[in-house]
């Protein structure tokens, strides 16, 4: 089964995540399924069908997480070096508006653009694995193509 690289800070939210669904969530949603079975007739028990659902989607995250988390290779980006690649924060200068950003590479299921959190498989993140602070390069994005100028790449 193929390993799932992830940061530290990754690993720890997905944990607690877990933690959070099988210590508080599931055992709420058991109490609330025992007491809408005591409301009588199941078939017309909304309440009992919408605990029953919630269940299901708790399950299922659980059960998501723990694949997750057992396949998870946790890497340290302070002992990496050299040109870009998971776990790299990255500098960019956007050349079409002058706009800086930046991002840290990470894994799928840590990733979030809104906190710069760049999925290892995302177009840019593809483009940019190898290279090396000073370069440019060009991503096709669904915009259209993009031109990036590496400015700094760090290990953090």
């Amino acid at each position: 089964m193929e390993k799932i690289p992830m940061t530290r800070a990754g690993y720890n939210k997905l944990d607690a995540e877990l933690r959070e669904l099988k210590g508080k969530e599931r055992p709420a949603i058991i109490a609330a399924i025992s007491e809408a079975r005591e409301h009588g007739d199941l078939s017309e028990n909304a309440e009992y069908h919408s605990a029953r659902e919630k269940q299901s989607f708790i399950e299922g995250r659980i059960t998501e997480l723990e694949g997750v988390l057992s396949r998870s290779e946790v890497i340290d980006p302070s002992k990496l070096s050299g040109g870009i690649k998971f776990g790299a924060t990255v500098d960019l200068l956007d050349e079409d508006t002058d706009e800086e950003k930046t991002y840290q590479i990470v894994g799928e299921h840590e990733a979030s653009l809104e906190k710069g959190l760049l999925n290892l498989r995302s177009p840019l993140a593809r483009a940019l694995i190898g290279k090396e602070e000073g370069d440019s390069v060009d991503v096709q994005t669904p915009g259209g193509v993009r031109s990036y100028e590496i400015l700094s790449v760090r290990f953090e």
